[in-house]
């Protein structure tokens, strides 16, 4: 995956309800866990116009991780109604789905 790559709402029509940034540090199993467990967590409780997915490769665009206070990878940033912040694989998705605020389990 290249470093800024976006998935979700490209089409550039509606600005989507959840912006969501993942920094990550090229191909190590950790980053390579957290995006495979976000975009699974968006393709269950997310429709494609609700979210813009932004991943970041800090090996790439060092200057980005700095800008934005990124210290260890992977961290995903979140904002809707607030900005939210996780650090890990994204493996536990009910603590991820809460933290984004992404309705009630099934």
């Amino acid at each position: 995956m290249r470093s800024g790559e976006q998935t979700g709402n490209e089409n550039g029509l509606a600005a989507p309800r959840l912006v969501l940034q993942l920094y990550v540090a090229g191909d190590a199993p950790n980053s390579v866990r957290a995006v495979a467990n976000l975009r699974a967590i968006c393709r269950r409780w997310l429709e494609t116009d609700e979210y813009q997915l932004e991943i970041i490769d800090v090996l790439r665009e060092p200057r980005r991780a700095l800008e934005a206070g990124i210290l260890v990878t992977p961290t995903l940033l979140g904002s809707a109604s607030g900005t939210v912040s996780l650090v890990g694989t994204l493996d536990d998705h009910e603590r991820v789905r809460e933290a984004l605020g992404l309705g009630r389990a099934e």
